[in-house]
């Protein structure tokens, strides 16, 4: 597994001034209570959520201290989409951590062309575990599923010693039939006759 390294500046500027500057305020939560007012360079950590998600392991650099952790929020502006604030939670790598996982659908192609779709009910999944075996995200294929079948945490290839917290029979998506649209002729508009 690559090692994600993010750079940190101390922050006491109020977010706008940082954001005007090119950069995304933040906060670096450590153990307990306390908590550090940061900024990022907003290239580096775009570039780190997009390849990653928003849930990220990684490592923070704050001037000469490297500190483990992953992205426990990512806020974004309600009409632009872009990142204006990030929440970091430090851990140590063998500490156990709580956190919602993405999960990504693939294969939606394969099912196309046998006129199946995914009907997703539940996008994330709620674990436990040793912060180190987390991944970014629960990648299901669901190329090979047919119609009527479900998708439940038998279908994610977690570590072991990761634990699902949601219900034991959880429905996160299911292969239904696609309805294929119909397409009505339009009327021929017949001319008024005056």
């Amino acid at each position: 597994m690559e090692e994600i390294i993010l750079k940190a500046l101390a922050r006491s500027e109020k977010p706008k001034k940082v954001r005007n500057a090119g950069f995304i305020p933040g906060v670096l939560n450590g153990p307990g209570t306390t908590s550090t007012s940061v900024k990022f360079e907003s290239v580096a950590l775009n570039k780190i959520i997009a390849k990653h998600g928003t849930n990220a392991k990684l490592w923070v650099m704050l001037g000469d201290e490297k500190k483990f952790g992953f992205i426990k929020e990512v806020q974004k502006h309600p009409v632009e989409g872009k990142v204006i604030h990030v929440a970091i939670q430090l851990v140590s790598k063998d500490q156990d951590v709580k956190m919602a996982l993405p999960i990504s659908f693939r294969g939606h192609v394969e099912l196309e062309h046998r006129l199946l779709q995914v009907q997703i009910y539940k996008s994330e999944i709620e674990v436990s575990g040793r912060a180190e075996l987390m991944p970014d995200e629960i990648i299901v294929d669901v190329s090979k599923k047919e119609s009527g079948e479900n998708i439940t945490a038998v279908d994610f290839n977690l570590p072991s010693e990761v634990k699902i917290l949601d219900p034991e029979h959880e429905i996160y998506a299911a292969i239904k039939a696609a309805k294929e649209e119909v397409v009505e002729e339009p009327e021929e508009v017949k001319p008024t006759e005056e």
